[in-house]
């Protein structure tokens, strides 16, 4: 067993939280056990997700989507205070990394989205690898928007919603960036791209597709997001020699 101290630690330089201005407190979000034996992760630290904790005996939870987010109401009460109790109860520790998770060049979530899809990563385009959240590349081979739409699907086996511009041909130059950040499709226009790929949509992603002329794919927020922190337990549990286990909360959005 190692601590949570060194855990936290760890992911702390590897992830550089203090980077970013972010949403969210990124860290150790719960205190829980000191010694540490069994990480799991997933996701989201939803309800299901701390059930499957308490049942496999986790001492720590790490997850990219945690809580106390800008904005949310502060008082404990309903929802939050049953996800709290649980944790609190069980003795279970939660850790969160939002937007280091993103970016990081290696374990991140943008990173290993491309790993999956076999996209030849050529870098960020708002900054370097590491800090960046837009990533640019190449798809394996040309391939048409519906082709692309179905590489996409095959691989995060999630159909990804497809929205396609008028005259565009083959996707040569794909930017993605993973879970609710469909307004970067201007940069990513901007920046050349033939599509742009990322996990939500909205009623205003549609016109600017099209008029923009960038084909968009909504893959998925949970979808888009499920590797990082995969990739980040598994280099947890292979350096300090503890348990990993993920586990894959089902979220069609």
């Amino acid at each position: 067993m190692t601590t949570c101290d060194e855990l936290l630690a760890a992911c702390d330089r590897l992830l550089v939280p203090e980077r970013f201005k972010d949403y969210t407190v990124n860290g150790l979000q719960v205190g829980g056990r000191e010694r540490v034996g069994r990480v799991m992760t997933g996701v989201t630290a939803c309800q299901a997700l701390l059930d499957e904790a308490v049942a496999w005996q986790a001492d720590l939870l790490l997850v990219h989507h945690g809580y106390f987010w800008k904005n949310e109401p502060v008082t404990i009460t309903g929802m939050k205070r049953r996800r709290l109790t649980t944790l609190l109860t069980h003795g279970i520790g939660l850790l969160a990394y939002h937007l280091p998770l993103d970016a990081h060049a290696t374990l991140g979530n943008n990173a290993t989205l491309a790993r999956r899809l076999d996209f030849e990563v050529e870098g960020c385009v708002d900054g370097e690898p590491g800090e960046g959240l837009l990533w640019r590349g190449a798809p394996p081979a040309p391939l048409s928007a519906r082709e692309l739409a179905a590489h996409v699907g095959a691989r995060l086996e999630r159909a990804p919603l497809l929205v396609e511009a008028p005259g565009v041909g083959e996707v040569r130059r794909v930017a993605w960036c993973t879970g609710g950040a469909q307004d970067m499709i201007i940069q990513a226009a901007e920046a050349g791209a033939d599509a742009f790929i990322s996990g939500e949509i909205s009623e205003r992603t549609t016109h600017l597709a099209r008029e923009m002329g960038i084909h968009y794919l909504a893959a998925g927020h949970h979808a888009t997001e499920r590797y990082g922190v995969q990739a980040l337990g598994g280099w947890l549990a292979e350096t300090f020699a503890i348990e990993h286990r993920f586990v894959d909360i089902d979220n069609p959005a």
